[in-house]
């Protein structure tokens, strides 16, 4: 508002300018707090706090501004009266005597307003801005944060329970309910939520209002937005539910048609493990073979627990399922492929044993050993090992390492010879 101006008491007597300028700048202060009253009195904030009814932290907040407002207009009414008086005797003294400007000088310099209600309190015009002001800044304060917050909060609410509908009734089109499926139950408590705030900021804007650390001026701070963020992550986290849902409508049948054939390879796998795993037990003797699971029933019955789903629209229950068969077939399948390579692992070794021992025999032939006594002999008994079903591995690994070192022996390699051939 204004600081009050005028000259400081114990200065000489002024001049006819200097009181002239000094009643201009009462003029002006006084301007300047009609413009500042009647703002306050045109203020939204105001108005809405008037029509509002508030509750809690602002109805409290709202009283004590309405006292302030009271008394702002009562002491401009005082502030007024003071002025039109000063005014009055100037105009009295159009040509100012001394004794007429001593009497002005003492008008603008002494205690001149009586207080309203103060018990007969005079006290000079700075002072009478100065509670002005105070009263103004706190009246201000409580009208400017609770508009702040009617502008913010309600309309952002207003926008975010729009969209809240039309994801319900997405959410509805796929099944997605309350009872029925997690996102429909959010769904319910978001717009129980966004009902709940919009009443509770209606009613008590100021309990939604953070101030500005460390500043003091009216107004300062922002609204509180946290209980509006945490509906809207909510809900943003619903519409992506939603769209997952969708997204397996669209694609359903080709996500079912590849599951089948996953489960499908898994089983085949499985059925070819329990095939090699009859070979090995014939070919292999005193060898630990595992058991081989059989098919993967509870997942076919999932399965067509999937396929009834989607027959019936069932999206919002047919999403999940299919996300958990997915994992779990791969998984299966992977299981299926670790029991085929434990099961075949013996044959693996008698094969990679063949291949050692004709490797040995292709050296030796190399070196013209082949048909050298020893070496035909050895190379003869493990071939009889590994040739022969039941195959005992243990025996037939021994034979050719026999045969292996029978061949280093007789072609006598130099010192750190040739590799091993595998």
């Amino acid at each position: 508002m204004g600081d009050g101006g005028g000259p400081e008491p114990g200065e000489p007597v002024m001049s006819r300018e200097e009181v002239d300028r000094a009643l201009a700048r009462l003029d002006a202060e006084h301007e300047a707090l009609e413009t500042s009253l009647l703002s306050l009195q045109d203020h939204a904030g105001r108005r809405l706090l008037e029509g509002a009814g508030p509750t809690g932290v602002t109805k409290e907040r709202w009283a004590r501004a309405e006292e302030a407002i009271s008394l702002l207009w009562t002491h401009f009414e005082a502030y007024t009266a003071a002025l039109e008086s000063l005014r009055g005797l100037r105009a009295r003294h159009r040509r100012p005597t001394p004794g007429g400007l001593a009497e002005l000088t003492a008008a603008l310099r002494n205690p001149s307003v009586t207080v309203p209600g103060g018990d007969g309190e005079r006290i000079g015009l700075a002072e009478l801005v100065d509670r002005m002001n105070g009263w103004y800044a706190q009246a201000l304060d409580v009208v400017a944060a609770a508009d702040s917050v009617w502008s913010a909060l309600p309309a952002r609410i207003d926008m975010l329970s729009a969209e809240l509908q039309r994801v319900r009734s997405l959410a509805h089109s796929v099944g997605v309910r309350p009872g029925e499926h997690p996102a429909g139950d959010e769904l319910e408590r978001t717009t129980e939520e966004l009902a709940s705030l919009r009443a509770e900021v209606v009613a008590d804007p100021l309990a939604f209002w953070i101030p500005a650390g460390g500043s003091s001026a009216p107004g300062g701070g922002r609204p509180d937005t946290g209980r509006y963020d945490r509906a809207a992550r909510a809900l943003e986290d619903v519409r992506r539910e939603i769209d997952a849902v969708l997204q397996v409508r669209q694609d359903a049948e080709q996500r079912l048609m590849r599951l089948r054939d996953v489960l499908s390879r898994a089983d085949r796998t499985l059925a070819e493990a329990r095939t090699a795993r009859g070979e090995v037990l014939a070919k292999i003797a005193a060898s630990e073979v595992p058991a081989v699971s059989g098919p993967p029933t509870v997942l076919y019955e999932q399965l067509e627990a999937a396929v009834e789903h989607r027959r019936h629209a069932r999206w919002h229950r047919l999403s999940p399922l299919l996300e958990s068969l997915e994992e779990r077939a791969e998984e299966e399948l992977e299981r299926a492929r670790a029991s085929l390579a434990a099961v075949t692992a013996p044959l693996a070794v008698r094969a990679e044993l063949r291949g050692r021992l004709d490797a040995y025999r292709a050296r030796a032939a190399r070196h013209g050993a082949a048909d050298d006594p020893l070496l035909s002999e050895r190379y003869d008994a493990a071939r009889r090992l590994l040739w022969s079903a039941p195959c005992d591995l243990r025996a037939a690994e021994q034979a050719v390492l026999r045969y292996r070192q029978a061949v280093l022996e007789i072609l006598e390699p130099p010192s750190g010879g040739e590799g091993e051939v595998r």
